[in-house]
C-alpha cells in the first residue's frame, strides 16, 4: 500500500511538473521575438526622427519677413508614434519594441522649421498656432513614412506634399510633392529610423530650392 501510495504521489508530482514545464515553455515562446522586420529584440526603445542633412549655407538676406508652417491631416502611418513597416504593397504593421519619440505629423514640420531657419529663407519661421504674424503660409502633409521590406533589408520611404499661400491674396501660389527612398542596412527599426532620417534630409534638400524659387517669383509680383 505504501508503494502504491508513493507511486501515485510520484506520478502526480511528475504530472504537475510536466504541466509547469509546458506552461513555462509557452510563456517563453510568447516572450520571444522573431528575427526580421517587426522583430526588434530587447527592451522598448524610442527613436528620434532627424534631418539627415548637414545645416545648409545661410542666405545673405531673407526672401520674406515671416513664414508659418501648417501641418495638415496626415496619412495614418504619420499620425502615430509607432514605426511602420510593410512586407506587402499597401499592407502595414508596426515594430513592437520601438516607437518614435514624436509623431511624424508633428516632428516633420518642426524639422522643416529648423531647416528654414538655418537657411535664412525668412526673417522668422513659425508653426501655426505660435504668436507670429506672417503673410506667407506653407502647408505640409505627410503622404507616407514607413520601412518597405518587400525585398529585405528594404528601404525607407518618405513622401510629403507642400503648398505655398500668400495670405494677402486669394488662391494658392504653388503646390508640389516630394519623395525620397533610402536603402536600409537591415530589416529592423534602428535601420529604418536612420534611413528615414536620411530620406527627410533628401526631401528637404529638394524642397528648399523649390520654395525659394516660388517665393522669389511671388515676391517679385506682390512684394515680401
Amino acid at each position: 500500500m505504501r508503494r502504491a501510495a508513493g507511486g501515485a504521489v510520484g506520478s502526480a508530482v511528475r504530472s504537475v511538473a510536466g504541466r509547469a514545464a509546458g506552461l513555462l515553455t509557452l510563456l517563453l515562446l510568447a516572450g520571444c521575438v522573431s528575427i526580421g522586420a517587426g522583430g526588434d529584440a530587447g527592451p522598448q526603445v524610442y527613436r528620434q526622427l532627424v534631418d539627415g542633412t548637414a545645416a545648409p549655407q545661410r542666405r545673405a538676406q531673407p526672401l520674406v519677413d515671416a513664414i508659418v508652417i501648417q501641418p495638415l491631416p496626415a496619412d495614418a502611418l504619420a499620425d502615430t508614434v509607432s514605426i511602420a513597416y510593410s512586407r506587402i504593397d499597401r499592407e502595414f504593421a508596426f515594430y513592437q519594441l520601438a516607437s518614435w519619440t514624436e509623431r511624424p505629423v508633428r516632428r516633420l514640420p518642426r524639422l522643416l522649421q529648423q531647416r528654414l531657419e538655418a537657411r535664412g529663407v525668412a526673417g522668422a519661421v513659425g508653426l501655426l498656432g505660435e504668436p507670429l504674424r506672417a503673410d506667407w503660409l506653407l502647408t505640409l502633409a505627410v503622404d507616407t513614412v514607413h520601412h518597405d521590406v518587400a525585398v529585405p533589408p528594404g528601404q525607407a520611404r518618405l513622401a510629403l506634399t507642400v503648398e505655398l499661400f500668400d495670405r494677402r491674396g486669394p488662391g494658392r501660389v504653388a503646390r508640389r510633392s516630394f519623395e525620397a527612398t533610402v536603402p536600409t542596412t537591415s530589416a529592423d527599426s534602428a535601420a529604418a529610423a536612420t534611413a528615414l532620417s536620411q530620406a527627410t534630409g533628401r526631401v528637404f534638400d529638394a524642397l528648399l530650392p523649390w520654395l525659394e524659387g516660388e517665393l522669389q517669383r511671388a515676391v517679385a509680383t506682390s512684394g515680401p
